[in-house]
């Protein structure tokens, strides 16, 4: 199992809307490295969902709930996509500022790529971030 962070604008796709849907596919990702991670993604994977823009927070978990294909909606095979599942809306949100703050993060990539969308996370860390949340 792996984990990531899965970036979206929360006046594009907030966490309320995937609680609303309960599945989505996670499409409109098209920065080659985060494609990258796209399709490194298997059915499982665990997800923390941050809101960028305005607020710049963890604020859901999530699942991967298909293997990586390419996206239904554009004429393009590189594009990928996955099937996301909400799991739960975090206890304590999670800010970047927070993230920012703790030496342990230094090399996680919502710190030192900040227009990356989609982010591995090593399990270390991940346990860190759901501790920071309440979990």
């Amino acid at each position: 199992m792996s984990y990531w962070i899965l970036k979206t604008d929360s006046d594009v796709y907030p966490f309320e809307q995937l609680e609303k849907d309960r599945e989505t596919t996670w499409d409109g990702v098209s920065n080659a490295v985060a494609l990258k991670h796209i399709r490194s993604m298997q059915r499982g994977d665990r997800l923390l969902i941050y809101h960028s823009g305005t607020t710049k927070e963890l604020v859901g978990l999530a699942s991967v709930t298909s293997q990586p294909y390419t996206d239904p909606k554009k004429n393009d095979p590189k594009l990928a996509v996955v099937d996301v599942q909400v799991d739960r809306r975090l206890p304590r949100t999670v800010s970047l500022a927070s993230i920012k703050a703790d030496p342990a993060f230094a090399d996680l990539a919502v710190v030192r790529q900040p227009r990356l969308s989609v982010i591995p996370v090593p399990e270390h860390l991940w346990r860190r971030l759901l501790a920071m949340a309440g979990l």
